[in-house]
Protein backbone atom coordinates (compact mmCIF):
# COMPACT_ATOMS: atom_id res chain seq x y z
CA UNK A 1 0.00 0.00 0.00
CA UNK A 2 3.04 2.26 0.89
CA UNK A 3 4.28 1.90 -2.75
CA UNK A 4 1.22 2.35 -4.51
CA UNK A 5 1.01 5.76 -2.46
CA UNK A 6 4.13 6.98 -3.41
CA UNK A 7 4.00 5.49 -7.39
CA UNK A 8 0.61 7.61 -7.11
CA UNK A 9 2.47 10.91 -5.78
CA UNK A 10 5.13 10.38 -7.90
CA UNK A 11 3.39 10.03 -11.05
CA UNK A 12 1.08 13.32 -9.46
CA UNK A 13 4.56 15.41 -9.58
CA UNK A 14 4.77 14.71 -13.17
CA UNK A 15 1.63 15.76 -14.29
CA UNK A 16 1.69 18.70 -12.26
CA UNK A 17 5.27 19.56 -13.79
CA UNK A 18 4.17 18.84 -17.15
CA UNK A 19 1.10 20.83 -17.58
CA UNK A 20 3.07 23.98 -17.31
CA UNK A 21 5.66 23.00 -19.85
CA UNK A 22 3.12 21.22 -22.33
CA UNK A 23 3.33 17.76 -23.91
CA UNK A 24 6.70 19.04 -26.69
CA UNK A 25 8.96 19.96 -23.98
CA UNK A 26 7.72 17.51 -20.88
CA UNK A 27 7.71 14.21 -23.52
CA UNK A 28 11.06 14.19 -23.64
CA UNK A 29 11.60 14.89 -20.08
CA UNK A 30 9.99 11.66 -18.78
CA UNK A 31 11.98 8.84 -19.72
CA UNK A 32 15.04 9.96 -17.15
CA UNK A 33 12.55 11.04 -14.84
CA UNK A 34 11.10 7.79 -14.91
CA UNK A 35 14.13 5.73 -14.60
CA UNK A 36 15.49 7.62 -11.86
CA UNK A 37 11.89 7.65 -10.17
CA UNK A 38 11.61 4.01 -10.11
CA UNK A 39 15.32 3.77 -9.27
CA UNK A 40 14.74 5.23 -5.50
CA UNK A 41 11.44 3.99 -5.37
CA UNK A 42 12.06 -0.08 -6.09
CA UNK A 43 15.45 0.17 -5.94
CA UNK A 44 15.98 -1.91 -8.92
CA UNK A 45 18.40 -0.22 -11.06
CA UNK A 46 17.68 -2.82 -13.98
CA UNK A 47 13.90 -2.38 -14.13
CA UNK A 48 13.80 1.28 -13.41
CA UNK A 49 16.12 1.74 -16.67
CA UNK A 50 14.35 -0.10 -19.13
CA UNK A 51 10.97 1.49 -17.78
CA UNK A 52 12.50 4.79 -18.52
CA UNK A 53 13.70 3.40 -22.40
CA UNK A 54 10.58 2.52 -23.28
CA UNK A 55 8.58 5.19 -22.13
CA UNK A 56 10.95 6.77 -24.69
CA UNK A 57 11.05 4.54 -27.20
CA UNK A 58 7.33 5.13 -27.13
CA UNK A 59 7.40 8.31 -27.43
CA UNK A 60 9.76 8.32 -30.36
CA UNK A 61 6.77 5.88 -31.94
CA UNK A 62 4.59 8.05 -34.67
CA UNK A 63 0.55 7.05 -33.62
CA UNK A 64 -2.52 8.04 -35.99
CA UNK A 65 -5.20 6.11 -34.22
CA UNK A 66 -6.03 3.92 -31.37
CA UNK A 67 -4.42 1.10 -33.78
CA UNK A 68 -1.35 2.17 -34.29
CA UNK A 69 -1.02 3.26 -30.64
CA UNK A 70 -1.32 -0.66 -29.79
CA UNK A 71 1.32 -1.29 -33.11
CA UNK A 72 3.43 1.30 -31.02
CA UNK A 73 3.22 -0.33 -27.62
CA UNK A 74 5.04 -3.82 -29.53
CA UNK A 75 7.25 -1.56 -32.01
CA UNK A 76 8.88 0.44 -28.76
CA UNK A 77 10.06 -3.02 -27.91
CA UNK A 78 11.52 -4.33 -30.93
CA UNK A 79 13.17 -0.66 -31.40
CA UNK A 80 14.96 -1.51 -28.24
CA UNK A 81 16.43 -3.98 -28.62
CA UNK A 82 16.86 -3.62 -32.40
CA UNK A 83 18.12 -0.19 -32.00
CA UNK A 84 18.98 1.45 -28.75
CA UNK A 85 20.50 -1.77 -27.40
CA UNK A 86 22.60 -3.02 -30.35
CA UNK A 87 23.61 0.65 -30.75
CA UNK A 88 25.11 1.28 -27.19
CA UNK A 89 27.13 -2.30 -27.58
CA UNK A 90 28.20 -1.21 -31.13
CA UNK A 91 29.59 1.79 -29.95
CA UNK A 92 33.53 1.25 -30.18
CA UNK A 93 34.32 2.87 -27.09
CA UNK A 94 31.30 1.34 -25.05
CA UNK A 95 32.40 -2.18 -26.60
CA UNK A 96 35.73 -1.06 -25.28
CA UNK A 97 34.55 -0.26 -22.08
CA UNK A 98 32.91 -3.95 -21.54
CA UNK A 99 36.07 -5.44 -22.63
CA UNK A 100 38.02 -3.82 -20.30
CA UNK A 101 36.04 -4.04 -17.52
CA UNK A 102 35.49 -8.23 -18.02
CA UNK A 103 39.55 -8.61 -18.60
CA UNK A 104 39.92 -5.79 -15.05
CA UNK A 105 37.22 -8.55 -13.75
CA UNK A 106 39.45 -11.77 -14.26
CA UNK A 107 42.91 -10.00 -13.43
CA UNK A 108 40.91 -9.47 -9.52
CA UNK A 109 39.60 -12.94 -9.92
CA UNK A 110 43.34 -14.31 -10.15
CA UNK A 111 44.80 -11.68 -7.48
CA UNK A 112 41.87 -12.55 -5.23
CA UNK A 113 41.87 -16.61 -5.14
CA UNK A 114 46.23 -16.43 -5.35
CA UNK A 115 45.69 -14.36 -2.01
CA UNK A 116 47.41 -11.44 -3.56
CA UNK A 117 44.92 -8.98 -2.25
CA UNK A 118 45.17 -10.55 1.10
CA UNK A 119 48.60 -10.23 0.93
CA UNK A 120 48.12 -6.14 -0.03
CA UNK A 121 45.33 -5.71 2.84
CA UNK A 122 48.21 -6.96 5.20
CA UNK A 123 50.71 -4.34 3.97
CA UNK A 124 48.03 -1.86 4.26
CA UNK A 125 46.29 -2.84 7.37
CA UNK A 126 50.04 -1.32 9.12
CA UNK A 127 48.63 2.34 8.43
CA UNK A 128 45.07 1.26 8.40
CA UNK A 129 44.72 0.37 11.98
CA UNK A 130 41.18 1.72 12.18
CA UNK A 131 37.96 3.18 10.35
CA UNK A 132 39.86 6.75 10.67
CA UNK A 133 42.69 5.36 8.79
CA UNK A 134 41.36 3.07 6.64
CA UNK A 135 39.12 5.74 5.38
CA UNK A 136 41.80 8.59 5.00
CA UNK A 137 44.11 5.90 3.22
CA UNK A 138 41.44 5.05 0.94
CA UNK A 139 41.27 9.05 -0.14
CA UNK A 140 45.03 9.05 -0.31
CA UNK A 141 45.06 6.75 -2.80
CA UNK A 142 42.20 8.51 -4.98
CA UNK A 143 44.64 11.33 -5.46
CA UNK A 144 47.65 8.95 -6.13
CA UNK A 145 45.75 7.34 -9.12
CA UNK A 146 44.96 10.59 -11.11
CA UNK A 147 45.58 9.75 -14.73
CA UNK A 148 41.90 7.76 -15.11
CA UNK A 149 38.21 8.22 -13.60
CA UNK A 150 37.81 4.32 -14.71
CA UNK A 151 41.49 3.18 -13.26
CA UNK A 152 40.99 5.38 -9.92
CA UNK A 153 37.70 3.59 -9.21
CA UNK A 154 38.91 0.10 -9.79
CA UNK A 155 42.40 -0.04 -7.56
CA UNK A 156 40.80 1.87 -5.04
CA UNK A 157 37.45 0.19 -4.51
CA UNK A 158 38.97 -3.41 -4.58
CA UNK A 159 42.08 -2.85 -2.69
CA UNK A 160 40.28 -0.89 0.36
CA UNK A 161 37.38 -3.11 0.35
CA UNK A 162 38.67 -5.70 2.35
CA UNK A 163 40.25 -3.86 4.77
CA UNK A 164 37.32 -1.51 4.94
CA UNK A 165 35.11 -4.56 5.99
CA UNK A 166 37.78 -5.88 8.63
CA UNK A 167 37.81 -2.36 10.61
CA UNK A 168 34.07 -1.86 9.91
CA UNK A 169 33.52 0.77 7.36
CA UNK A 170 30.85 0.28 5.51
CA UNK A 171 30.41 -0.53 1.65
CA UNK A 172 28.52 3.47 1.51
CA UNK A 173 30.93 5.11 2.73
CA UNK A 174 33.60 3.37 0.61
CA UNK A 175 31.71 3.77 -2.00
CA UNK A 176 31.07 7.04 -1.63
CA UNK A 177 35.22 8.00 -1.12
CA UNK A 178 35.69 6.13 -4.30
CA UNK A 179 33.39 8.10 -6.14
CA UNK A 180 34.21 11.42 -4.71
CA UNK A 181 38.12 11.19 -5.57
CA UNK A 182 38.18 9.78 -9.10
CA UNK A 183 36.24 12.28 -11.65
CA UNK A 184 37.04 15.57 -9.39
CA UNK A 185 40.60 13.94 -8.93
CA UNK A 186 41.09 13.10 -12.64
CA UNK A 187 39.27 16.62 -13.91
CA UNK A 188 41.93 18.68 -11.52
CA UNK A 189 44.99 17.05 -12.51
CA UNK A 190 46.78 18.78 -15.50
CA UNK A 191 47.74 15.38 -16.74
CA UNK A 192 44.88 12.75 -17.33
CA UNK A 193 42.41 11.28 -20.21
CA UNK A 194 40.24 14.14 -19.10
CA UNK A 195 42.58 16.76 -20.00
CA UNK A 196 42.60 16.72 -23.99
CA UNK A 197 38.80 15.94 -24.62
CA UNK A 198 38.17 19.24 -21.86
CA UNK A 199 40.74 21.45 -23.69
CA UNK A 200 39.42 20.37 -27.18
CA UNK A 201 35.79 21.15 -25.88
CA UNK A 202 36.65 24.51 -24.33
CA UNK A 203 39.12 25.00 -28.05
CA UNK A 204 35.88 24.66 -30.11
CA UNK A 205 33.60 26.54 -28.02
CA UNK A 206 36.13 29.84 -27.65
CA UNK A 207 36.34 29.32 -32.16
CA UNK A 208 32.67 29.55 -32.43
CA UNK A 209 32.19 32.48 -30.01
CA UNK A 210 35.27 34.69 -32.20
CA UNK A 211 37.46 34.52 -29.41
CA UNK A 212 41.19 35.13 -29.75
CA UNK A 213 42.44 32.89 -26.74
CA UNK A 214 44.45 30.00 -25.18
CA UNK A 215 41.86 26.96 -24.48
CA UNK A 216 44.84 25.28 -22.37
CA UNK A 217 45.39 28.63 -20.21
CA UNK A 218 41.74 28.79 -19.83
CA UNK A 219 41.34 25.85 -18.74
CA UNK A 220 44.04 26.37 -15.94
CA UNK A 221 42.47 29.88 -15.20
CA UNK A 222 38.85 27.67 -14.62
CA UNK A 223 40.86 25.38 -11.71
CA UNK A 224 40.39 27.72 -9.14
CA UNK A 225 36.72 27.94 -9.98
CA UNK A 226 36.36 23.90 -9.67
CA UNK A 227 34.38 24.36 -6.52
CA UNK A 228 32.10 21.66 -6.01
CA UNK A 229 35.53 18.96 -6.88
CA UNK A 230 37.93 20.75 -4.54
CA UNK A 231 34.90 21.11 -1.50
CA UNK A 232 34.03 17.30 -2.35
CA UNK A 233 37.71 16.48 -1.58
CA UNK A 234 38.10 18.80 1.55
CA UNK A 235 34.78 17.64 2.28
CA UNK A 236 35.98 13.89 2.71
CA UNK A 237 39.10 14.72 5.02
CA UNK A 238 36.86 17.15 7.47
CA UNK A 239 34.12 14.30 7.46
CA UNK A 240 36.98 11.13 8.42
CA UNK A 241 39.18 13.23 11.01
CA UNK A 242 36.24 14.59 12.49
CA UNK A 243 34.40 11.54 12.59
CA UNK A 244 31.11 12.92 11.81
CA UNK A 245 28.38 11.95 9.40
CA UNK A 246 25.06 12.63 8.74
CA UNK A 247 21.82 11.88 6.85
CA UNK A 248 21.20 7.73 5.40
CA UNK A 249 25.33 7.81 5.38
CA UNK A 250 25.50 7.88 9.52
CA UNK A 251 22.95 5.13 9.46
CA UNK A 252 24.67 3.06 7.24
CA UNK A 253 28.20 3.86 9.54
CA UNK A 254 26.23 2.98 12.57
CA UNK A 255 25.26 -0.37 11.30
CA UNK A 256 28.22 -1.01 9.95
CA UNK A 257 30.43 0.17 13.17
CA UNK A 258 27.78 -1.64 15.73
CA UNK A 259 27.10 -5.09 14.04
CA UNK A 260 30.14 -5.60 11.74
CA UNK A 261 27.58 -5.43 9.34
CA UNK A 262 28.99 -3.28 5.85
CA UNK A 263 26.60 -4.11 3.79
CA UNK A 264 22.23 -3.47 4.20
CA UNK A 265 20.94 -6.51 5.07
CA UNK A 266 18.86 -7.97 1.92
CA UNK A 267 20.55 -5.35 -0.31
CA UNK A 268 22.35 -6.59 -3.60
CA UNK A 269 25.64 -5.96 -3.90
CA UNK A 270 26.70 -4.78 -7.73
CA UNK A 271 29.55 -7.33 -7.63
CA UNK A 272 28.50 -11.11 -7.25
CA UNK A 273 29.61 -13.97 -4.79
CA UNK A 274 31.63 -14.92 -7.05
CA UNK A 275 34.47 -12.21 -6.41
CA UNK A 276 33.44 -10.98 -2.99
CA UNK A 277 33.11 -14.31 -1.24
CA UNK A 278 36.09 -16.09 -3.21
CA UNK A 279 38.04 -17.63 -0.75
CA UNK A 280 41.58 -18.32 -0.85
CA UNK A 281 42.97 -22.07 -0.30
CA UNK A 282 44.88 -23.04 3.24
CA UNK A 283 48.46 -22.84 3.27
CA UNK A 284 48.32 -20.41 0.32
CA UNK A 285 51.00 -18.04 0.71
CA UNK A 286 49.50 -14.37 0.81
CA UNK A 287 52.36 -12.46 -1.04
CA UNK A 288 50.85 -8.87 -1.88
CA UNK A 289 52.93 -8.17 -5.44
CA UNK A 290 51.17 -10.71 -6.91
CA UNK A 291 48.08 -8.40 -6.51
CA UNK A 292 50.37 -5.25 -6.87
CA UNK A 293 52.47 -6.71 -9.79
CA UNK A 294 49.42 -6.78 -11.78
CA UNK A 295 47.64 -3.58 -10.79
CA UNK A 296 51.14 -1.71 -11.65
CA UNK A 297 51.25 -2.94 -14.94
CA UNK A 298 47.58 -1.98 -15.53
CA UNK A 299 48.73 1.72 -14.46
CA UNK A 300 52.14 1.18 -16.24
CA UNK A 301 50.99 0.66 -19.11
CA UNK A 302 47.88 3.24 -19.19
CA UNK A 303 50.79 6.12 -18.72
CA UNK A 304 53.19 4.46 -21.61
CA UNK A 305 50.12 3.57 -23.83
CA UNK A 306 48.87 7.18 -23.09
CA UNK A 307 51.79 8.46 -24.45
CA UNK A 308 52.71 5.89 -27.38
CA UNK A 309 49.45 6.10 -28.44
CA UNK A 310 49.32 10.45 -28.49
CA UNK A 311 52.43 10.23 -30.17
CA UNK A 312 50.92 8.25 -32.94
CA UNK A 313 47.94 9.89 -33.00
CA UNK A 314 49.90 13.53 -32.90
CA UNK A 315 52.10 12.43 -36.06
CA UNK A 316 49.42 10.77 -38.12
CA UNK A 317 47.75 14.34 -37.56
CA UNK A 318 50.00 16.64 -37.61
CA UNK A 319 53.66 14.96 -38.70
CA UNK A 320 56.54 13.67 -36.88
CA UNK A 321 58.47 16.84 -36.41
CA UNK A 322 55.16 18.13 -35.16
CA UNK A 323 54.73 15.38 -32.78
CA UNK A 324 58.21 15.00 -31.53
CA UNK A 325 57.96 18.86 -30.06
CA UNK A 326 54.43 18.42 -28.40
CA UNK A 327 54.11 18.86 -25.01
CA UNK A 328 53.18 15.94 -22.72
CA UNK A 329 49.95 17.18 -21.80
CA UNK A 330 48.98 17.48 -25.66
CA UNK A 331 50.08 13.71 -26.46
CA UNK A 332 48.26 12.81 -23.49
CA UNK A 333 45.20 14.72 -25.06
CA UNK A 334 45.73 13.06 -28.40
CA UNK A 335 45.60 9.23 -27.17
CA UNK A 336 42.54 7.11 -27.36
CA UNK A 337 42.14 6.71 -23.95
CA UNK A 338 39.78 3.49 -24.13
CA UNK A 339 41.97 1.64 -26.49
CA UNK A 340 44.99 2.48 -23.58
CA UNK A 341 42.46 1.02 -20.95
CA UNK A 342 41.57 -2.37 -22.75
CA UNK A 343 44.78 -3.26 -23.69
CA UNK A 344 46.09 -2.44 -19.92
CA UNK A 345 43.57 -4.63 -18.82
CA UNK A 346 44.93 -7.32 -20.88
CA UNK A 347 48.12 -7.02 -20.29
CA UNK A 348 47.04 -6.69 -16.30
CA UNK A 349 45.44 -10.31 -17.03
CA UNK A 350 47.94 -11.88 -18.54
CA UNK A 351 50.63 -10.68 -15.89
CA UNK A 352 48.62 -11.88 -12.98
CA UNK A 353 48.16 -15.50 -14.34
CA UNK A 354 51.61 -15.66 -15.46
CA UNK A 355 52.97 -14.95 -12.05
CA UNK A 356 50.27 -17.25 -9.68
CA UNK A 357 51.23 -20.35 -12.62
CA UNK A 358 55.04 -19.76 -12.78
CA UNK A 359 55.31 -19.25 -8.41
CA UNK A 360 53.23 -23.03 -8.55
CA UNK A 361 50.21 -21.31 -6.62
CA UNK A 362 47.92 -21.96 -9.04
CA UNK A 363 47.65 -24.39 -12.04
CA UNK A 364 46.81 -23.02 -15.59
CA UNK A 365 43.18 -24.33 -15.26
CA UNK A 366 42.69 -22.81 -11.48
CA UNK A 367 44.26 -19.67 -12.78
CA UNK A 368 41.63 -19.46 -15.80
CA UNK A 369 38.66 -20.73 -13.66
CA UNK A 370 39.34 -17.63 -10.85
CA UNK A 371 39.50 -15.42 -14.11
CA UNK A 372 36.20 -16.52 -15.03
CA UNK A 373 34.79 -16.12 -11.90
CA UNK A 374 35.83 -12.58 -11.59
CA UNK A 375 34.57 -11.85 -15.24
CA UNK A 376 31.58 -13.07 -14.59
CA UNK A 377 31.56 -10.95 -10.81
CA UNK A 378 30.62 -8.24 -13.24
CA UNK A 379 27.74 -9.25 -15.79
CA UNK A 380 24.99 -7.54 -13.83
CA UNK A 381 26.87 -4.02 -13.96
CA UNK A 382 27.72 -4.72 -17.50
CA UNK A 383 23.89 -4.76 -17.93
CA UNK A 384 22.84 -1.89 -16.20
CA UNK A 385 25.86 0.24 -17.96
CA UNK A 386 24.39 -1.11 -21.53
CA UNK A 387 20.92 0.02 -20.31
CA UNK A 388 22.27 3.19 -19.01
CA UNK A 389 24.00 3.42 -22.73
CA UNK A 390 20.55 2.62 -24.49
CA UNK A 391 18.48 5.42 -22.21
CA UNK A 392 21.35 8.00 -23.27
CA UNK A 393 20.66 7.41 -26.63
CA UNK A 394 17.01 7.77 -26.16
CA UNK A 395 17.27 10.74 -24.35
CA UNK A 396 19.75 12.45 -27.53
CA UNK A 397 17.35 11.06 -29.45
CA UNK A 398 14.19 12.36 -28.08
CA UNK A 399 16.52 16.28 -27.70
CA UNK A 400 16.34 16.36 -23.88
CA UNK A 401 19.38 18.23 -23.23
CA UNK A 402 18.33 20.82 -25.28
CA UNK A 403 14.95 21.34 -23.83
CA UNK A 404 16.72 21.75 -20.06
CA UNK A 405 18.91 23.77 -21.48
CA UNK A 406 15.95 26.13 -23.68
CA UNK A 407 13.97 26.15 -20.50
CA UNK A 408 17.11 27.88 -18.52
CA UNK A 409 18.77 29.65 -20.63
CA UNK A 410 16.28 32.41 -21.09
CA UNK A 411 17.03 33.77 -17.59
CA UNK A 412 20.62 34.06 -17.57
CA UNK A 413 22.93 37.53 -16.62
CA UNK A 414 26.05 38.09 -17.22
CA UNK A 415 26.66 38.22 -12.99
CA UNK A 416 24.59 34.66 -12.45
CA UNK A 417 26.49 33.59 -15.66
CA UNK A 418 29.01 31.07 -13.44
CA UNK A 419 25.52 30.28 -11.07
CA UNK A 420 23.05 29.41 -13.47
CA UNK A 421 25.37 27.51 -15.77
CA UNK A 422 26.54 25.28 -13.04
CA UNK A 423 23.05 25.11 -11.94
CA UNK A 424 22.07 24.03 -15.42
CA UNK A 425 25.35 21.54 -16.11
CA UNK A 426 24.05 19.66 -12.50
CA UNK A 427 20.72 19.41 -13.92
CA UNK A 428 22.05 17.98 -17.72
CA UNK A 429 24.19 15.70 -16.29
CA UNK A 430 21.59 14.36 -13.42
CA UNK A 431 19.47 13.53 -16.26
CA UNK A 432 21.27 12.33 -18.64
CA UNK A 433 23.96 10.22 -16.33
CA UNK A 434 27.00 11.69 -18.57
CA UNK A 435 29.56 14.26 -17.45
CA UNK A 436 31.60 14.29 -20.93
CA UNK A 437 28.00 14.50 -22.74
CA UNK A 438 27.31 16.95 -20.51
CA UNK A 439 30.26 19.22 -21.46
CA UNK A 440 29.61 18.26 -25.10
CA UNK A 441 26.47 19.80 -24.72
CA UNK A 442 26.72 23.22 -23.14
CA UNK A 443 30.33 24.56 -24.00
CA UNK A 444 29.22 25.04 -27.67
CA UNK A 445 25.88 27.12 -26.25
CA UNK A 446 26.94 28.52 -22.93
CA UNK A 447 30.50 29.84 -23.90
CA UNK A 448 29.61 31.78 -27.62
CA UNK A 449 25.72 33.25 -25.28
CA UNK A 450 28.18 34.43 -22.63
CA UNK A 451 30.23 36.45 -25.48
CA UNK A 452 26.69 37.89 -26.96
CA UNK A 453 25.93 39.27 -23.40
CA UNK A 454 29.31 40.70 -22.78
CA UNK A 455 28.81 42.23 -25.77
CA UNK A 456 25.40 43.38 -25.51
CA UNK A 457 25.88 44.89 -21.69
CA UNK A 458 29.83 46.28 -22.37
CA UNK A 459 31.47 44.41 -19.79
CA UNK A 460 34.97 45.60 -19.03
CA UNK A 461 37.49 42.73 -20.04
CA UNK A 462 38.67 41.78 -16.95
CA UNK A 463 35.21 41.33 -15.65
CA UNK A 464 34.38 39.27 -18.74
CA UNK A 465 37.78 37.13 -18.20
CA UNK A 466 36.50 35.97 -14.99
CA UNK A 467 33.28 35.62 -15.85
CA UNK A 468 34.41 33.68 -18.61
CA UNK A 469 36.85 31.22 -16.06
CA UNK A 470 33.98 31.09 -13.41
CA UNK A 471 31.92 29.65 -16.31
CA UNK A 472 34.66 27.06 -18.02
CA UNK A 473 34.98 26.47 -14.29
CA UNK A 474 31.19 25.98 -13.69
CA UNK A 475 30.51 23.45 -16.19
CA UNK A 476 33.17 21.13 -15.87
CA UNK A 477 32.66 20.57 -12.07
CA UNK A 478 28.76 21.16 -12.57
CA UNK A 479 28.81 17.99 -14.92
CA UNK A 480 30.74 15.91 -12.00
CA UNK A 481 28.30 16.83 -9.37
CA UNK A 482 24.92 16.31 -11.31
CA UNK A 483 26.84 12.64 -12.71
CA UNK A 484 27.49 12.11 -8.70
CA UNK A 485 23.71 11.67 -7.89
CA UNK A 486 22.44 10.53 -10.90
CA UNK A 487 21.35 6.55 -10.55
CA UNK A 488 22.09 6.82 -14.90
CA UNK A 489 26.26 7.81 -14.61
CA UNK A 490 28.26 5.09 -15.62
CA UNK A 491 30.50 6.44 -12.76
CA UNK A 492 28.43 5.94 -10.75
CA UNK A 493 27.57 2.53 -11.35
CA UNK A 494 31.87 1.81 -11.36
CA UNK A 495 32.04 2.97 -8.10
CA UNK A 496 29.50 0.75 -6.88
CA UNK A 497 30.80 -2.40 -8.94
CA UNK A 498 34.05 -2.22 -7.42
CA UNK A 499 33.32 -1.41 -4.03
CA UNK A 500 30.96 -4.29 -3.90
CA UNK A 501 27.91 -2.10 -2.87
CA UNK A 502 23.97 -2.25 -3.85
CA UNK A 503 23.51 1.02 -6.73
CA UNK A 504 20.70 2.28 -4.85
CA UNK A 505 22.29 1.90 -1.64
CA UNK A 506 25.34 4.16 -2.76
CA UNK A 507 23.56 6.77 -4.56
CA UNK A 508 21.18 7.43 -1.86
CA UNK A 509 23.99 7.76 1.03
CA UNK A 510 26.43 9.77 -1.72
CA UNK A 511 23.20 11.73 -2.66
CA UNK A 512 23.08 14.53 0.41
CA UNK A 513 26.93 14.86 0.87
CA UNK A 514 26.64 15.97 -2.59
CA UNK A 515 23.79 17.64 -2.61
CA UNK A 516 25.32 19.80 0.85
CA UNK A 517 28.69 20.49 -0.99
CA UNK A 518 27.18 21.22 -4.17
CA UNK A 519 24.90 23.85 -2.64
CA UNK A 520 27.75 25.19 -0.63
CA UNK A 521 29.61 25.57 -4.06
CA UNK A 522 26.59 27.13 -5.60
CA UNK A 523 25.83 29.73 -2.65
CA UNK A 524 29.64 30.79 -1.27
CA UNK A 525 31.51 29.80 -4.57
CA UNK A 526 29.79 30.52 -7.93
CA UNK A 527 27.42 32.95 -6.81
CA UNK A 528 29.68 35.60 -5.77
CA UNK A 529 32.17 34.63 -8.33
CA UNK A 530 30.13 35.92 -10.72
CA UNK A 531 30.65 39.65 -8.81
CA UNK A 532 34.02 39.31 -9.25
CA UNK A 533 34.74 37.86 -6.08
CA UNK A 534 38.79 35.91 -5.56
CA UNK A 535 37.94 32.03 -6.12
CA UNK A 536 40.61 31.54 -3.49
CA UNK A 537 39.70 33.49 -0.80
CA UNK A 538 35.96 32.25 -1.43
CA UNK A 539 37.20 28.34 -0.86
CA UNK A 540 39.12 29.90 2.28
CA UNK A 541 35.20 31.11 3.06
CA UNK A 542 33.47 27.67 2.15
CA UNK A 543 35.92 25.51 4.13
CA UNK A 544 35.30 26.54 7.55
CA UNK A 545 31.21 26.49 6.68
CA UNK A 546 31.67 22.59 5.86
CA UNK A 547 33.67 22.49 9.43
CA UNK A 548 30.52 24.13 10.78
CA UNK A 549 27.94 21.92 9.36
CA UNK A 550 29.77 18.55 10.13
CA UNK A 551 30.76 19.64 14.02
CA UNK A 552 26.67 20.75 14.37
CA UNK A 553 24.61 18.41 12.26
CA UNK A 554 27.51 15.31 12.12
CA UNK A 555 27.55 12.72 14.68
CA UNK A 556 30.35 10.26 15.45
CA UNK A 557 29.01 6.44 14.05
CA UNK A 558 30.53 5.18 17.40
CA UNK A 559 29.00 7.27 20.01
CA UNK A 560 26.18 5.48 21.54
Amino acid sequence: MKKLIQFALFFAVIILCAIPLGAERAIPLLPPVIAIGFAFLTRNVILSLFCGIYIGALALVDFYSIGTFVKGLFTAVVKISDVYLLKALMDRDHAANVLFLLGIGGMIGVATRSGGIEGIVLKLSRLSKNAVWTQFVTWLLGLVIFVDDYANTLIVGNTMRPLADKHRVSREKLSFIVDATAAPVVSLFVVSTWIGYEVNLIQDSLQAAGLDQSAYLLFLDSLPYRFYAILLLAFIVLSIFMRRDFGPMLTAEQRARKTGKTLRPGSTPLSSRELTEMQVDKGTPKRWYNAAIPILVLVGTVFVGLYLDGMHSLAKTLGNDAAEQAGLRQIIGAADSFRVLLCAALFSSITGIALVVFQKICTLQAALDAWIDGVKSFVIAIVILVLAWALASVIADLKTAEVLTNLTIGILKPALFPLIVFLLSWIVAFATGTSWGTMAILFPLVIPLLTKLAEASALPAAEMSYLLSGTVGAILTGAIFGDHISPISDTTVMSSMFSAVDHMDHVRTQMPYALFVGGVAALLGYLPAGFGWNPFLLLFISFPVIWWVLFVFGKDPEAS
